[in-house]
C-alpha cells in the first residue's frame, strides 16, 4: 500500500511540474511567435498572436516632457511592420517573469530593440494573455521605451 501511495505522490508531483512547464512554455511561445513575426515582417503571424479585442499601449514622454500612455492601433502596427524588409526590426527579450492562472497569464519581459542591426531603444514589455478556446492570445500589451541606460 505504501508503494502505491509513494508512486501516486511522485506521479502527482512530477506530473504537476511538467504541466506547469508546458503551460509556461505555451505562453512564451505566443510571445516569441509575435517577435518572430515582427522580425520576418509577417503580418499573419503577428495577427495570430493577438486577441480580437487587444488593447495595445505604450508609455511615452510627450513633447511637453510629461509622461503619458498612448494607445497603439494593432492593425496599424501590424501593417507598418509588414511593409518593412525582413530582418529590419529585431526585438530581443528576456522572460523575467511568467505567471499563469487557468485562462490568464502575464509576462514581464525587458527588451532591447534593434533597427537595421543597430540598437535603437530598450524598455519592458508587459503582456496579459487570455486562453480563448484552448489557444493563448495577447489581450493586453503595454511597453515602456527609453534610450540609453538599459541595464
Amino acid at each position: 500500500m505504501k508503494k502505491i501511495s509513494l508512486l501516486t505522490f511522485f506521479i502527482f508531483f512530477f506530473g504537476s511540474a511538467i504541466l506547469a512547464q508546458t503551460t509556461e512554455d505555451s505562453v512564451k511561445a505566443v510571445v516569441n511567435k509575435m517577435f518572430a513575426g515582427m522580425k520576418n515582417s509577417d503580418a499573419a503571424m503577428i495577427r495570430e498572436c493577438f486577441a480580437d479585442s487587444i488593447i495595445f499601449q505604450t508609455i511615452i514622454i510627450g513633447k511637453d516632457g510629461k509622461q503619458a500612455v498612448a494607445n497603439v492601433n494593432a492593425n496599424d502596427f501590424i501593417a507598418s511592420i509588414s511593409k518593412l524588409p525582413k530582418g529590419t526590426v529585431d526585438e530581443r527579450i528576456v522572460f523575467d517573469a511568467v505567471k499563469t492562472d487557468g485562462m490568464m497569464a502575464i509576462v514581464w519581459a525587458p527588451y532591447k530593440f534593434y533597427y537595421n542591426g543597430k540598437f535603437s531603444h530598450c524598455g519592458v514589455d508587459n503582456f496579459t494573455l487570455v486562453k480563448f478556446n484552448g489557444v493563448w492570445k495577447i489581450q493586453y500589451l503595454v511597453y515602456s521605451r527609453k534610450k540609453g541606460d538599459c541595464e
